[in-house]
């Protein structure tokens, strides 16, 4: 159906759902606790939220590092 009548167009062949996926990025992350960097796979949303809390007790929370004694 035409856009003026509600539709979606004329000429739109197919319909497609859209995709959502996370903003992932690799990132060597210092962790002070430790003395040393991690490695880890994290979205943007989860680097403001090291930034904000701290690398060690967010990654400890996520369950990605173990404590100082344990590596």
């Amino acid at each position: 159906m035409a856009k003026k009548k509600g539709g979606v167009g004329r000429h739109v062949t197919k319909n497609v759902p859209r995709t959502f996926s996370p903003n992932l990025r690799e990132q060597r992350i210092w962790v002070s606790e430790l003395k040393k960097f991690v490695r880890v796979k994290i979205t943007a949303r989860g680097l403001k939220t090291v930034n904000k809390n701290g690398a060690y007790a967010t990654l400890k929370k996520a369950g990605l590092i173990a404590g100082p004694g344990n590596s």
